[in-house]
């Protein structure tokens, strides 16, 4: 299933080669919610893989876009301690303004949900490369 979610590109992360054969790119993006008359904003980090770390390119912090994303999750166990790591997959981004340059010119295929926050478990952080799970 396919999400999308339109908010501010805050940061983008350089490109990091996990492996002689994958490498991943992190970016985040603001989105603010008025709930009630209180705004909530909410930083989401997406992150990219492979052929798809090159989509951030285009864009600079600061601009408005929308994000393609799928949701993952792998279970992962070392040394008998299990562990959930959930990702947010990225791979389509376009501007989310009019005539834009950075804007994708593909449409969009397949049907998509709003993402609208919420709690959820974060990908966690490993010490070394030679520990992650993929």
């Amino acid at each position: 299933m396919s999400f999308e979610i339109t908010g501010k590109l805050v940061v983008k992360y350089n490109t990091m080669q996990r492996s002689e054969t994958f490498k991943t790119r992190e970016f985040v993006i603001e989105k603010s919610d008025d709930i009630n008359g209180r705004i909530i904003t909410n930083y989401i980090k997406f992150q990219a893989v492979q052929d798809r770390t090159a989509i951030v390119d285009r864009f600079q912090e600061g601009e408005n876009v929308k994000v393609y994303f799928n949701i993952k999750g792998t279970r992962w166990e070392k040394d008998g301690k299990v562990n959930y790591i959930t990702n947010l997959d990225a791979w389509r981004m376009e501007s989310m303004m009019a005539g834009a340059p950075g804007a994708d010119p593909q449409p969009n295929y397949g049907g998509s949900q709003e993402f609208t926050g919420g709690t959820g478990g974060g990908a966690a952080a490993t010490s070394s490369v030679d520990d992650l799970p993929f």
